[in-house]
C-alpha cells in the first residue's frame, strides 16, 4: 500500500501520526506500507540560529504557558504510547529544516524506501529525544552516516544547495494541492488523512482501503 506521508522533522504530531500510522498497519496481517516522504517546512524562513521554541509557540499560536504544558503533557503521552519518547526538557529551540529534507529527498532518490524511512526516524529522535539542532551541518552529517548514507556524498550535498530546488518544488506542490498543514498523510495517492490520528482511526482507515475494488 503506497502512502504518501508529508511532514517535518520539528511537528512533534507527525511523529507521533508516523508511529501511529505503522502501528495500525502492523495489526492488518500481511500489509506492507510503502512509505514515501514528502518535505513540509513549518518554519521556511527561519535562520540558521533558529529561535527559543517558547518565544516561537507563543509568537506563532498565541499559546501562553499553561496551554503548552497541557499540549506537551498530551505530546508525551501519545509518544510514550507508541514507543516514542520526547524529552521535552531536552529541546530549547526549534530550527530551520531545508537541509534535513534535501538528505531525506537524496535518500529516497538514490537509496530507496527503506533507507529514507530509517533517515527519517532518526531525525525525529535527534529532535525530539535528543534535543540536537537539526540544522547543524555536523549534526546532519552525524545522523546521515549513522542511518547508512555515505558519509563523503553527505558531506558534499551539505556543503552545496544540492536538492533545494527539488524540495521547494515539492513543497509548491503539496501547497497548491491544498495541504497547509502536517501531518498529512495521502493512501494510494487517493485517500487523505491528516493529523497525528490515533492507532484505531489509522488502523479503520487501512482496513477501509483494502476492502476497495482494485
Amino acid at each position: 500500500m503506497r502512502i504518501d506521508f508529508i511532514s517535518d522533522v520539528v511537528c512533534p504530531w507527525c511523529a507521533i501520526g508516523l508511529h501511529s500510522l505503522e502501528a495500525a498497519a502492523a495489526r492488518i496481517p500481511g500489509l506492507v506500507l510503502d512509505l514515501h516522504f514528502h518535505p513540509f517546512e513549518l518554519n521556511p524562513d527561519m535562520g540558521p540560529e533558529g529561535q527559543d521554541i517558547e518565544e516561537h509557540l507563543a509568537q506563532k499560536y498565541g499559546a501562553n504557558v499553561a496551554q503548552l504544558a497541557g499540549t506537551r503533557q498530551a505530546i508525551r503521552e501519545r509518544g510514550a504510547a507508541l514507543g516514542f519518547e520526547f524529552r521535552m526538557e531536552a529541546r530549547s529551540r526549534i530550527y530551520n529544516t531545508l537541509d534535513a529534507h534535501r538528505l531525506l529527498h537524496w535518500a529516497g532518490e538514490s537509496f530507496g524506501a527503506p533507507l529514507q524511512r530509517a533517515l527519517k526516524g532518526a531525525l525525529l529522535k535527534a529532535y525530539f529525544t535528543d534535543g540536537r539542532n537539526v540544522s547543524d551541518p555536523a549534526v546532519l552529517l552525524d545522523i546521515a552516516t549513522a542511518s547508512g548514507l555515505p558519509e563523503a556524498q553527505a558531506r558534499q550535498l551539505l556543503a552545496t544547495d544540492r536538492y533545494q530546488a527539488e524540495v521547494r518544488d515539492a513543497e509548491a506542490q503539496v501547497q497548491a494541492q491544498g495541504i497547509h498543514s502536517v501531518p498529512a498523510i495521502v493512501v494510494n495517492q487517493r485517500h487523505l488523512i491528516q493529523g497525528g490520528q490515533s492507532v484505531e482511526v489509522f488502523e479503520q482507515l487501512l482496513r477501509q482501503v483494502l476492502a476497495e475494488p482494485s
